[in-house]
């Protein structure tokens, strides 16, 4: 017997969409490299629910020892090492199911986002590749909900994502949309996803990352290689609007003087679940020194938005003097004026972002 339609509506939100819907008559291709990326990016699709070893499940004590807190060393730490097992565990699922529960809210923005890009995008190559990344999209949401069902729940959308996503869908500007999902967003994500992958030797998960990195990547270089094809043609006052909504958006990702930032946003998640994050600071702490010396023997700790995209805005011709003094305040105002204005902006971004975001470092 087949089933039928559901009793009740699923939860949902709502974002008004205001964009021009453009045809193009030229069917030829007028931009190789975006042509190419097409392509690759048919030659490349995969099965979420096949490919997978879905059926070896979560090993726990890999994932225990291994797990990503954005960069964040915890596992060198005498206090981490004298945890007991079970408390292990459940933080470091807690903390992955709430950065993975993002990635999944923010997988659904960029399907949405990639389909309105279809439309929208005046280059029939353009539109080519954003009907694929709009299908590595729902892949994306399919096998991270998936993972993150093994693991725990699905944790609430981060209050400053969900602005990021909800001014993305709403510009009418395409450009705006390419900025905000395929620098920004993507970016954050892809530099994220190679420092998990990285870090975990939980088959599964390795494995997932692997996966999706490997599109990710193809996603950045889009918006790497279509804005920096059509930047140069666009305005000054259009690229300082640009320029700031690019700023904005990351702000609300890092900024410590915004509430509802990644970082807050997770200690709300460890003390719902029991874990006192205010304790776990203090506990921290005192280990400084060493934190500080992890963090300088993996190389320092450049970040996702000072080592991936800050270097994308400038390959793109979108960080000018101007917002580059944005960047700095708000840097001065998480970590010191001193370190803020030492900081060096001129890190470039990845020829092959694929070789770049599989390497093993």
């Amino acid at each position: 017997m087949s089933r039928g339609l559901p009793e009740s509506l699923p939860m949902t939100d709502e974002v008004e969409v205001g964009l021009t819907a453009i045809y193009n008559w030229n069917y030829d291709s007028e931009i190789d490299q975006i042509r190419n990326l097409y392509a690759n990016a048919l030659d490349r699709q995969w099965i979420a629910l096949r490919d997978l070893d879905w059926d070896s499940g979560i090993d726990q004590d890999k994932f225990s020892k291994t797990f990503s807190l954005g960069g964040f060393p915890i596992q060198t730490t005498d206090w981490w090492k004298n945890l007991d097992p079970d408390t292990k565990w459940l933080i470091s699922r807690k903390s992955t199911a709430f950065l993975l529960s993002n990635f999944l809210h923010g997988e659904q923005g960029a399907m949405m986002v990639a389909a309105e890009m279809v439309n929208a995008v005046p280059h029939m190559d353009a539109k080519f590749y954003a009907s694929t990344q709009t299908m590595d999209e729902a892949r994306h949401v399919e096998v991270f909900a998936a993972y993150i069902k093994l693991l725990d729940e699905v944790q609430p959308i981060m209050p400053s994502l969900k602005k990021i996503l909800d001014a993305t869908i709403a510009s009418e500007s395409w450009m705006h949309k390419a900025v905000g999902m395929q620098v920004v967003v993507e970016g954050l994500a892809l530099y994220t996803f190679r420092d998990m992958r990285n870090a975990s030797e939980e088959p599964l998960l390795k494995e997932m990352l692997t996966y999706v990195s490997r599109d990710e990547a193809r996603h950045c270089a889009y918006g790497v290689k279509y804005l920096g094809h059509v930047i140069g043609e666009v305005s000054d006052e259009l690229k300082a609007e640009l320029e700031d909504f690019a700023f904005e958006a990351t702000r609300l990702l890092i900024d410590s003087r915004n509430s509802g930032n990644a970082r807050n946003s997770m200690f709300q998640t460890w003390d719902a679940a029991g874990i006192d994050s205010k304790a776990i600071l203090a506990e921290l702490a005192k280990e400084r020194d060493t934190i500080s010396a992890a963090i300088a023997k993996q190389g320092g700790q450049a970040g996702p938005v000072r080592g991936f995209v800050i270097p994308t805005l400038r390959a793109i011709g979108l960080f000018s003097e101007r917002i580059e003094a944005h960047y700095r305040e708000m840097f001065a105002a998480n970590l010191s004026e001193e370190r803020a204005q030492a900081m060096d902006f001129s890190l470039g971004l990845p020829t092959d972002l694929e070789a770049w975001a599989l390497a093993e470092t």
